[in-house]
């Protein structure tokens, strides 16, 4: 439970995270979305610097068909939420816009179209939360694409699935969560070529089109995954 001025005592659904001793409270603030109600607290809490551990690095190669392939060879699957509910959130937006604007048949639709947006969501956050987190607490340092995300979305063929995997947001939790764990993220130059270098010789291809899958080496002979690949690259970053 909660203690709110005004409001009283409140019961809560979750519980384990909020702070309650040893930390100044600044504010709280509450909020609703999709008839559900939620409360941020904001408070001042001391967090020691994370102690010296001997973990592996990493890099981590971002894209659509797998959210992430990490070099070591671990993949983080995209649950690719939107693509999935889709069809339905249609069929909700066609029922709104057919009912009349101001009646309570209009507000019901609307709750069930908002509900259907916040799973959507929720199932995006819920991924890129456990991604993240793993990376950080397993990794002594992580190197990441530097990816042009607005640049990405002009592409009206792949701007969904790209908004849907919420790239992004991915960088963003991996910053603030690597200073957390003590896990170090760097970022690639925007025009490494991580995907078209070999891994293993380190020749260039100059042609590597979005469908081939497996990345072949026409100099050594090597034959990979190509996200794997790139992911190898990244890695090989951290050493130079």
């Amino acid at each position: 439970a909660i203690q709110l001025p005004r409001l009283g005592r409140l019961r809560l659904k979750e519980r384990g995270y909020l702070p309650v001793s040893g930390v100044h409270i600044l504010s709280a603030t509450v909020s609703e979305r999709a008839g559900r109600w939620f409360i941020a607290v904001q408070a001042e809490v001391d967090i020691p610097d994370p102690k010296a551990t001997e973990k592996p690095v990493a890099g981590v190669d971002l894209g659509i068909a797998r959210l992430g392939m990490v070099s070591d060879g671990t993949q983080i699957e995209n649950p690719r939420a939107l693509q999935h509910a889709l069809r339905e959130i249609k069929r909700l937006q066609r029922t709104v816009s057919r009912r009349q604007k101001g009646s309570a048949n209009r507000r019901k639709a609307v709750a069930r179209l908002a509900k259907a947006h916040l799973r959507v969501a929720n199932i995006r956050k819920d991924t890129l939360h456990q991604a993240t987190s793993l990376l950080a607490k397993s990794k002594s340092a992580v190197m990441l694409e530097d990816l042009n995300v607005s640049g990405m979305l002009r592409n009206h063929h792949l701007a969904q699935a790209i908004a849907d995997v919420g790239l992004y947001e991915f960088r963003r939790q991996m910053s603030y969560k690597g200073k957390w764990y003590g896990c170090e993220v760097k970022f690639a130059d925007r025009y490494y070529p991580s995907s078209k270098r070999c891994s293993s010789c380190g020749q260039l291809k100059p042609d590597l089109a979005l469908s081939e899958r497996m990345y072949c080496c026409a100099y050594c002979g090597l034959e990979i995954d190509r996200d794997l690949n790139a992911a190898i690259n990244l890695e090989q970053l951290l050493y130079m």
